[in-house]
């Protein structure tokens, strides 16, 4: 019998209270041995501009597949002659993939002389709550607005609302189908699920593996990330070079306690034939103890979607074994410059779609990996708003 089961329904508030625990000490441990970020100005910053014709309502990676791609290196633009005022809305900030773009924003706008606001939503079930947000920020009249849609497409609607009355919109890291964004400023979504997947299948190689089970915690159904995620590793599997059975997908909200339940659910239907669980960045975290408790950590690797400082920790205490990075400081830091910039009538030409380059790290490159285009720095607290001083 499995041993997840054998926990009963009794122990289910326990099992609970101990992922707390162990979420919140996982966290101050990784913070302890992650590699710090470098300090100073960052480098440019490896990208794939995409300029039109794109597909018409289409993905990132739609407009990757149809327009006319630059490789690219995007440099951070010089100060604002004025104070913008730019609202970001965030999906929520309880996880350090958001507190990390919350560092890029308010590390920029110091920078760069703007106000910045933040605004979370209390999560991807929240999509009221962004809505209301979104039509908030409409009418304070903010100089920009820069959104991570909940949805890839509920989000349209108040989008193009904000563009017909004057206001441009910039897309930071979860991908929207609108037409009415200004940049949209991402990585390749399905490229995440590829990368990820590939690596299993290398690693899987390297045991000496000739077919694999792999089940998925991919976060939120509704979001762009988690259906490139999805997407991408449906596709790396059918291409792989030994035979890779998705068992499994469980859906739920990144948050860490949901996501301790899925992990949970998934080990009890099928943990015993399972080689590899692919999760987001709050699901890949959350699977550790259900495996511990279940027995299974030995068996069962852990790969991560994308990377924080936390996944860092993890990968250097060998709970989980590699992780894709999609570099969400660079990505905050490129989208605020490039409002700026707009703003500022900078821009020479506007791509459609900027694209930061995907990384990857496991424990091999973990030593030497620049953690500084991707994490904030150990201790960093969620700011959510800035303003510059007068006269600097």
């Amino acid at each position: 019998m499995n041993i997840i089961s054998d926990l009963g329904s009794s122990c289910s508030r326990q099992f609970f209270m101990v992922a707390l625990l162990f979420c919140a000490l996982a966290v101050r441990a990784s913070a302890d041995t992650a590699p710090a970020p470098a300090a100073g100005a960052f480098e440019p910053i490896p990208v794939f501009s995409i300029y039109p014709p794109v597909k018409p309502d289409g993905t990132a990676d739609e407009a990757l597949a149809s327009g006319r791609v630059v490789d690219d290196r995007y440099a951070m633009t010089d100060r604002a002659n004025k104070p913008w005022r730019i609202a970001f809305l965030f999906p929520h900030i309880k996880d350090p993939y958001w507190v990390g773009c919350d560092y890029g924003v308010i590390s920029e706008a110091r920078r760069l002389g703007v106000a910045v606001d933040i605004f979370p939503a209390n999560g991807y079930d929240d999509m009221i709550g962004q809505l209301r947000k979104m039509d908030d920020v409409i009418a304070a009249k903010y100089d920009a607005i820069v959104i991570s849609p909940l949805s890839l497409t509920a989000n349209n609607a108040s989008i193009a609302k904000a563009r017909r009355l004057g206001i441009p919109v910039f897309e930071l890291a979860n991908d929207s189908t609108s037409d009415d964004l200004t940049i949209k400023v991402t990585t390749s979504l399905k490229s995440m699920g590829v990368d990820a997947t590939e690596w299993v299948v290398r690693d899987a190689q390297r045991r000496g593996l000739k077919e694999i089970n792999i089940a998925l915690l991919p976060g939120p159904s509704d979001a762009g990330w988690v259906k490139g995620e999805v997407a991408g590793t449906r596709d790396a599997a059918a291409k792989a070079a030994i035979k890779v059975n998705i068992v499994d997908i469980k859906y739920g909200d990144s948050d860490r306690i949901e996501q301790s339940r899925l992990a949970e659910q998934l080990l009890a239907e099928h943990g015993k034939k399972l080689d590899y669980i692919l999760g987001c960045t709050g699901c890949a975290p959350a699977a550790i103890l259900p495996l511990k408790l279940a027995g299974l950590n030995k068996r069962i690797r852990i790969v991560a979607y994308d990377l924080t400082r936390e996944i860092a920790g993890l990968i250097r205490n060998k709970e989980i074994v590699a992780s894709v990075d999609t570099k969400g400081v660079s990505q905050a830091r490129v989208v605020t410059n490039a409002v700026v910039s707009f703003l500022e009538g900078r821009s020479k030409e506007r791509p459609h779609t900027i694209l930061v380059k995907l990384g990857l790290v496991d424990y091999g490159n973990q030593a030497t990996y620049p953690f500084d285009t991707t994490t904030a720095p150990a201790g960093f607290r969620p700011v959510l708003s800035y303003a510059p001083r007068k006269g600097k």
